[in-house]
């Protein structure tokens, strides 16, 4: 299984792709779509959607994983956020992809064992699981947490499924 995780930002969004081979997980790609400040609004936005849109087609995933929105001690960053995470939605829906959310407490307790953990602790926490180089940027390392973090649960997730709609058809 092959899942994009999408850590989406007004000015840097990070990106990647883990797949699941043999009993553990491999690094596919990562990387940052950088946004440039200065650009209006709109037009991060639209090459945010683009870009989204273009991974999504690049790497095939079985699903795309994004963070869950949070409350955001600055409004106006909480703002920024959702319009960014709204371009990745749209993205998402118009590639037809599977989407799925985590908190990030999940995210962090997934990645890294406990859900208070600080950005540089996912990203060696990352680093170790999928075996790259602390090079890694925060906001792939970001990505990257996602999309292990929907690795770790999918298998339970589809046994619950399973057993919920076997339950259904014997009612």
């Amino acid at each position: 299984m092959r899942v994009l995780g999408i850590d989406p930002g007004s000015r840097l969004t990070g990106w990647g792709v883990v797949e699941t081979r043999g009993g553990g997980f491999r690094h596919v790609a990562s990387g940052t779509i950088v946004l440039v400040p200065a650009a209006d609004l709109g037009a991060r936005l639209a090459r945010l959607h683009a870009e989204c849109l273009r991974l999504i087609a690049a790497w095939e995933p079985a699903a795309v994983v994004l963070e869950r929105a949070f409350v955001a001690r600055n409004v106006q960053s909480a703002l920024r956020l959702g319009e960014a995470r709204g371009a990745v939605l749209a993205a998402v829906a118009a590639a037809g992809a599977a989407l799925h959310e985590y908190t990030p407490a999940e995210v962090k307790l997934a990645t890294v064992g406990h859900g208070g953990a600080d950005k540089s602790s996912i990203r060696r926490g990352v680093a170790t699981r999928l075996g790259v180089g602390p090079r890694l940027s925060l906001d792939a390392a970001d990505a990257l947490a996602l999309a292990l973090c929907h690795l770790d649960r999918a298998p339970l997730a589809r046994r619950i499924a399973t057993a919920l709609a076997r339950e259904g058809t014997t009612r």
